[in-house]
């Protein structure tokens, strides 16, 4: 199962995502579209992508413990649910009018739509389980929730996108030893007559 880098790989997906498509129109570079919280006072990218949260997800199943090599079981993954936010950097927009921040959300939108999802195995090249994908959709919030998150880091509302990405599967690093079997008992039924034999 995915290891505890999975949530910075899922942030850097969907950053590389928006610099591929996003390039040279309408972001001149991909060096302005970075990880970051409005609250940055770094003004040298245009669109942040904000972790702003990360919840349990509990109407997703968890899967049983995972077996590791023989005599070994590992403690089951966690689902989770990240939320992001992805804005316009307000120190960067000088000089943009509202229909140029517009088609910046346009096209940050029609991209997460057209790369909705991903593999873990995509993100974390070495894993050897079959996860499920990681999708990305709508954060199902209302416009009072998307204020509050501004407030929380004393920014005035902005136009911006908020997307949920989940379920990600994150692993334990609790590994136990199961025992091993060193006796085993076997019977067989004879013309009503019982058999045992026993073998270590």
């Amino acid at each position: 199962m995915a290891d505890y880098p999975i949530i910075s790989d899922v942030s850097s997906f969907i950053v590389n995502i928006l610099r591929g498509r996003m390039c040279p129109e309408p972001i001149p570079s991909p060096n302005n579209i970075e990880i970051s919280s409005p609250a940055s006072q770094d003004v040298d990218y245009l669109v942040g992508v904000y972790l702003y949260d990360i919840r349990e997800e509990s109407n997703v199943a968890h899967p049983q413990m995972v077996r590791k090599g023989r005599v070994q079981l590992q403690k089951p993954p966690r689902p989770y649910g990240l939320y992001y936010m992805i804005f316009i950097n307000g120190g960067a927009q000088m000089g943009l009018k509202d229909p140029d921040v517009q088609k910046i959300i346009g096209k940050a939108a029609q991209v997460v739509n057209d790369n909705a999802s991903v593999l873990p195995n995509q993100l974390q090249s070495w894993l050897d389980t079959q996860e499920p994908p990681i999708v990305l959709s709508q954060a199902k919030i209302s416009l009072e929730e998307k204020v509050r998150v501004w407030q929380a880091i004393n920014k005035p509302y902005q136009i911006s996108l908020f997307y949920k990405a989940a379920p990600v599967f994150l692993s334990s690093e609790i590994v136990v030893e199961t025992p091993l079997v060193t006796e085993a008992t076997f019977g067989l039924h004879s013309n009503g007559e019982t058999i045992e034999r026993r073998e270590k």
